[in-house]
């Protein structure tokens, strides 16, 4: 009897010690200047890159299958697989996103299976630009540079162009976080109004054709 519970005793130990074939999955969102941050959920705005990482583990005897799936939360549909150990996507459109893994372990007639507990899901706001009436390039550190609002959001493609009241254009931009400092050809350009011309492309599929008047107002400082 006491043989008896030595070797059960030992059967537990050693079941206890054994690996079990596994994966630790995980999404790290990439930041514009390269930098990852590690998500179970994310809410943003487009264009947003991500990275999914299986992170398998103890599978030396084993043949490793991966499968990713990419869900619609809004159609309830599949429109992507991957069957790499790493992949990358960049999410482009607004919506609501479920990411999940599996992970096959193959070896003779050995199979083990890893699936998600949680999948990991991602949200892509929708659009938004807007863009002040005027601003004030005097150097006084505020408001000299004319820049859309703050709080954009999911913008895809971004081009701005000023032109004076002759139709001469001024000044151009593709990159949204940029603007116009109010001169031209390395001279300030006088008070007065200009005519602003933005093009731009939404997450949500909506085209912004922005046309209006904006207007420098040099001599005016943000105290008064």
């Amino acid at each position: 009897m006491s043989r008896i519970l030595a070797l059960f005793f030992l059967f537990v130990v050693c079941g206890l010690g054994a690996a079990a074939q596994s994966a630790s999955p995980t999404m790290s969102i990439v930041e514009d200047d390269g930098t990852e941050t590690e998500e179970v959920s994310y809410e943003g705005s487009a264009p947003l890159q991500v990275i999914f990482r299986a992170n398998a583990s103890d599978y030396d005897d084993y043949n490793v299958y991966y499968h990713w799936t990419f869900t619609n939360d809004d159609t309830e549909e599949v429109f992507l697989t991957r069957y790499d150990e790493e992949t990358t996507y960049t999410f482009s459109q607004s919506g609501s996103y479920t990411i999940e893994l599996t992970v096959t372990f193959i070896a003779g007639t050995d199979t083990v299976e890893y699936t998600m507990d949680d999948p990991f899901t991602i949200t892509i706001t929708e659009s938004k630009l807007e863009v002040p009436n005027a601003f004030t390039p005097n150097g006084d550190g505020v408001n000299d540079v004319f820049r859309v609002k703050e709080g954009y959001e999911s913008i895809l493609s971004f081009k701005a162009a000023v032109f004076n009241r002759w139709g001469k254009k001024l000044y151009e931009w593709t990159d949204i976080e940029g603007g116009w400092d109010g001169t031209s050809g390395g001279k300030d350009v006088p008070d007065g109004a200009y005519y602003l011309v933005i093009n731009a492309q939404g997450a949500d599929g909506i085209n912004y054709k922005i046309k209006k008047v904006i207007n420098v107002l040099r001599g005016y400082t943000e105290s008064e």
